[in-house]
């Protein structure tokens, strides 16, 4: 099930929203660390981390599924978010260099087919981050938080899903590590927390950070059929149902009646 648009635009214009906001761009940009001249799409509600990248990829757009509902992005100059149905993106094939799912890969009831049509607008050697609520991190737990709603996942569970979709993945890491707490006091100590919380707590992230790839199969060469070997037929053997009818000629034969050529 989609979150509202509304619902998504108050969390991240919030004190709270903000500083979620800087330190999931801060984990994307450790990932990203240059897209100069590149297309890059935001799927789901990527805004948030979007725009650190307009000034610098070549082309960046923002595509909201109809389900959760569309605003105009940015709110100075031109408009770069559209309204999609995320089974048919308008986009040609691989015409994307970058995917980030952003509220995405949790919310829509349609993921696998959702994600080949991604795999379609991909360039080759293209690269996808998909940020997911984890199982257990306070932030698909607590319902104030934006990944409240949706399905979690394990960082195992995504990985799979993206081999089962034809994506590799190449680097996974977390983020989000403070609770969805509106503490001023949390909030100031939110990046020393983060840094914490990658070194040693590991799982107890909020969200999960995978990057992937397009995977491309090799084509295989069709080999030619081998031509047919004439098999020679096997000689029938009678069975003991023929017996009777076998010593029933032979008695016609002894009874003197010429047995028929």
């Amino acid at each position: 099930m989609w979150s509202n648009v509304l619902d998504l635009e108050e969390f991240y214009g919030s004190t709270l929203g903000q500083m979620t906001q800087r330190l999931l761009r801060t984990r994307l940009r450790e990932v990203w660390p240059n897209v100069r001249g590149e297309t890059v799409l935001g799927l789901g509600f990527a805004q948030p981390l979007l725009r650190p990248f307009m000034e610098e990829a070549g082309r960046t757009l923002a595509f909201m599924p109809a389900q959760q509902g569309v605003t105009r992005w940015p709110r100075e100059g031109r408009n770069l978010a559209t309204l999609v149905d995320e089974l048919d993106l308008p986009l040609p094939d691989r015409s994307v260099d970058r995917v980030v799912l952003v509220h995405a890969v949790e919310c829509t009831e349609q993921l696998r087919p959702m994600l080949r049509e991604i795999w379609r607008v991909m360039a080759d050697g293209g690269r996808m981050v998909v940020v997911a609520p984890t199982r257990t991190g306070f932030w698909s737990q607590v319902d104030r938080s934006p990944f409240y709603q949706g399905h979690p996942y394990s960082a195992g569970q995504l990985n799979a899903l993206l081999r089962a979709n034809m994506f590799a993945p190449l680097r996974q890491t977390r983020a989000l590590y403070m609770p969805p707490t509106r503490s001023r006091l949390m909030m100031r100590m939110a990046p020393t927390f983060e840094r914490f919380g990658q070194r040693w707590l590991g799982r107890f992230g909020g969200v999960n950070v995978i990057e992937s790839g397009k995977q491309l199969f090799a084509g295989i060469a069709e080999r030619s059929q081998p031509q047919a070997v004439a098999v020679r037929p096997k000689l029938r053997v009678a069975s003991s149902r023929d017996t009777p009818r076998i010593a029933g000629a032979a008695r016609t034969t002894e009874d003197g009646d010429k047995p028929a050529s």
